[in-house]
């Protein structure tokens, strides 16, 4: 049995417009430019026997639905023979070629769905099938290649908290976004290098144990290239499994690289919409513009936040991640109401969390 996938567009879920009812809009000359040396490398490569592969990412939903995310790469055809590297430098999750409007089979509860990739070789769609709360599993395939399966964090509709973070100088200390030092970490550097921000694996953990059945969510600006390498990342430091919710990498349709501020504060709406009795409590850094829009998110959405923790960078730390050293008075900078905390570590988060009453 086949079945239409939702496809999520710019910040709504809508069902498959029908041919000719959309004006396709004109792409940007950077993506017009990225689109024609991929159509030449593409096609030299598919000559000597390159295919499409699935990379599954994992996605979230609740019982009904589920949110599929993966990207389809060409890739050599003995890909999945070729051993890992003991050496994985960040280069190399860049070093991709996206199988353009490729049509993925999705497998879920004896029901077939499809779907088809983007310009980027990204499936981001919404299915319906049946699912218990807990892991789920769908099963993803395209012609010519063995099939894949992606894991999905199936939300109870009893879940009233959910945890959401950051991930850069959140978990893991990356000192972004100043150009030259975040372009070291992410293209040069050993990903067994990468240290993770004291505390957090732990404070994580318990907040997990403290809320039986509580998702944990990531969101980060990162590109969705660097996800197999930040799921290793989580879990060779014991953080708790989650969805990892990223962005695409280069040129998008209308401007030369995507915003990653637009990207958290349309992920956190669409996050409030699916789950609207979930209150989350939303962990950053501020080194970026997650206390910005957290502000932001809690007052327009009170109802969905059970607090805000921010993880409080060293005079040094902000410097490095190209800021000013957050004022003393941080701690009470949200919204009216708010619980909004704020430590320079895990351990320090824990104390302010459990005297707040969030655990």
């Amino acid at each position: 049995m086949a079945a239409s996938a939702q496809v999520w567009q710019g910040g709504s879920v809508s069902s498959p417009v029908p041919a000719g009812e959309l004006a396709i809009p004109r792409l940007h000359r950077a993506a017009r430019f990225e689109d024609a040396i991929h159509k030449i490398v593409a096609s030299r490569l598919q000559r000597t026997g390159w295919q499409p592969n699935i990379i599954a990412y994992a996605g979230y939903g609740a019982p009904g639905w589920a949110r599929v995310l993966c990207r389809v790469l060409l890739s050599r055809p003995d890909v999945r023979q070729r051993a890992t590297p003991e050496t994985v430098r960040g280069w190399r999750s860049f070093a991709t070629l996206p199988a353009k409007h490729v049509t993925v089979n999705i497998e879920a509860g004896g029901v077939r769905h499809e779907a088809t990739a983007d310009r980027s070789g990204f499936i981001d769609t919404v299915i319906e099938a049946d699912f218990a709360p807990g892991w789920a599993s769908v099963r993803l395939s395209v012609p010519d290649a063995e099939p894949v399966e992606a894991l999905v964090r199936i939300l109870d509709p009893d879940v009233r908290f959910g945890i959401l973070s950051d991930i850069d100088d959140t978990v893991m200390v990356t000192a972004l976004p100043r150009p030259l030092l975040a372009a070291w970490n992410t293209f040069v550097l050993d990903e067994h290098a990468r240290a993770a921000v004291p505390g957090m694996a732990v404070l994580y953990e318990r907040l997990a144990t403290a809320h039986p059945g509580a998702p944990v969510f990531y969101l980060s600006t990162g590109a969705w290239n660097v996800a197999p390498t930040l799921t290793r990342f989580l879990s060779r430091h014991l953080y708790p499994a989650g969805p990892l919710l990223l962005t695409d990498w280069g040129p998008t349709a209308d401007r030369w690289f995507r915003s990653g501020s637009e990207h958290k504060r349309a992920t956190l709406a669409r996050l409030a919409r699916e789950f609207p009795d979930v209150k989350w409590l939303l962990i950053g850094d501020d080194g970026q513009h997650d206390p910005e829009i957290y502000r932001e998110f809690a007052a327009a959405n009170p109802d969905n936040v059970a607090g805000v923790a921010i993880r409080r960078l060293s005079p040094t730390q902000s410097v490095l991640a190209g800021s000013l050293p957050a004022p003393a008075g941080l701690p009470s900078a949200g919204p009216v109401g708010q619980k909004w905390l704020s430590a320079p570590d895990g351990a320090g988060l824990w104390k302010l969390l459990r005297d707040a009453g969030l655990v």
